[in-house]
């Protein structure tokens, strides 16, 4: 399928870092059936203009489309307020008040508003590219490409780390990270590269994996169940065909599991960024 649509539909024409396979696989690499890993790599939108602009690929526009999607959703709930609400007030309200109430102020605590808008923002982002992974036109969750996540997850570490250091200053900051209250100074030798890694080190890492591996392994189920029950359905022999619808009927249950843990990753992401910066600025740990 050509064209801008045809890049955003992951089982189409599905080619590895702009190479072209060969031999007996350039057929199946054409048209990107049967799928394998080369579904999970980004294509350059405009491959004759050379590796130099490959880094505007499809994932790129997708997480574009995204950002749009969160501002339009936003700006449109928040148009033309009133006392009494709307139904599309009301939705915007009680989405932002479960943020507000229920991850800022809650795990934040004291001065949590000026957080809010990050929390929100990122949030909504991630929600909207989880889904991505459900909507035929796109069919793959932006963070199911790592880099993404990774993104999103330095940008949180710039985050608590920045509002720690404002609070304490440099020095303070490392000491209150690296140092807990009450131990004592025969354990620092071990207690300081273990804070240090956990909250210097760990919390990213693990806050983009956890991210990406949920993704990843739930567009790797849908393939699995997909593909697999269309190869079945293909095979003409009554009992594999079978096996096939039940396997194309069970990928319906697979795509609501999707969703809820595109909605649980959300949240969570941004729990445990909250709960990084309620650590980095708390009066006491």
């Amino acid at each position: 399928m050509p064209g801008v649509t045809g890049l955003l539909i992951p089982l189409e024409w599905a080619v590895c870092l702009g190479e072209p396979a060969s031999g007996s696989e350039t057929a199946g690499s054409a048209t990107g059936f049967p799928p394998g890993v080369e579904n999970f790599c980004s294509r350059p939108i405009f491959p004759a203009l050379g590796a130099e602009w490959s880094w505007l690929n499809n994932h790129l526009i997708q997480a574009i489309i995204g950002a749009a999607v969160v501002i339009a959703f936003w700006l449109w709930v928040a148009h033309a307020q009133k006392v009494v609400p709307s139904r599309r007030q009301f939705l915007g309200e009680s989405l932002y008040n479960l943020l507000r109430n229920t991850v800022a102020r809650d795990i934040v605590g004291h001065d949590y508003q000026r957080f809010v808008p990050y929390l929100v923002a990122l949030f909504s982002f991630i929600l909207v590219n989880n889904l991505f992974g459900e909507f035929f036109l796109f069919m793959f969750p932006t963070f199911s490409k790592i880099g993404y996540a990774w993104g999103l997850a330095i940008l949180s570490w710039l985050l608590y780390n920045g509002v720690g250091i404002a609070k304490w200053g440099v020095l303070g900051y490392l000491k209150r990270s690296t140092i807990p209250a009450g131990v004592p100074k025969l354990l620092w030798f071990l207690i300081i590269p273990l804070e240090a890694l956990s909250n210097f080190i760990v919390r990213p890492i693990t806050l983009g994996l956890r991210l990406f591996a949920n993704l990843f392994a739930g567009h790797l189920v849908v393939l699995v169940f997909v593909v697999g029950g269309t190869l079945l359905l293909e095979s003409g022999q009554l009992g594999l065909i079978a096996a096939g619808g039940v396997s194309l009927v069970f990928s319906f249950a697979i795509f609501g599991l999707e969703i809820f843990v595109g909605v649980l990753q959300a949240y969570i992401f941004t729990v445990l960024t909250a709960q990084y910066v309620s650590s980095a600025i708390a009066e006491e740990h």
